[in-house]
């Protein structure tokens, strides 16, 4: 949790760092085809882990709740998300892995989801470098039931983190608001 807030400290510093200058030149670049204007800033996030046989590194933007309700509101039940906000979220692994019963060769990935009320699918995809709305079901590598608990608090802003890590094994969390889904990841040869 300190690690989480020292993070937010830093971005927050970061962002105030930016000169007037970047910033109107930041303005000033269009958002991608198709991608709408935000109503709110997804500041950019990294989830990595070394595990003894590969280093994973997701890349992602974090929304936050801002008093939505998120599952079955702005997330909608039923429907692929682009579990984030803003690009594609990125999957990077520098070893074969298996994610669930999924086999993931090393290479970058986008990473979806399928959030329903009674579950979750994770949706690994070869397409990459896309705006996260742009998901294209023929390029899916496959997808995976994932694990779903509740967060003993309302987790505010989005987070993808690894746990219980250990040699070559280790679990995937998405966190947001009361959920919280998971998968275990395994490096393989």
């Amino acid at each position: 949790m300190l690690q989480r807030l020292f993070a937010i400290a830093l971005c927050t510093l970061a962002l105030g760092a930016v000169s007037s200058s970047n910033a109107r030149a930041q303005a000033a670049t269009p958002a991608p085809q198709g991608a709408p204007a935000p109503k709110f800033v997804s500041l950019p996030a990294k989830a990595d882990v070394i595990l003894s046989d590969a280093t994973i590194t997701i890349d992602y933007c974090a929304p936050s709740m801002h008093g939505r309700t998120i599952f079955g509101g702005v997330v909608p039940y039923g429907e692929v998300w682009r579990t984030g906000a803003n690009a594609a979220t990125t999957l990077k692994t520098s070893s074969n892995l298996q994610i669930g019963s999924l086999t993931v060769p090393a290479g970058t990935y986008t990473l979806y989801t399928l959030p329903t009320a009674d579950g979750w699918t994770l949706i690994v995809n070869k397409q990459t470098g896309q705006w996260g709305t742009v998901y294209d079901k023929a390029q899916d590598l496959g997808r995976v039931p994932m694990s779903t608990g509740s967060n003993s608090v309302s987790v505010e802003t989005f987070v993808i983190d690894f746990e219980k890590t250990m040699g070559s094994a280790t679990e995937l969390h998405l966190k947001w608001a009361g959920v919280d889904a998971s998968v275990q990841v395994n490096a393989v040869k």
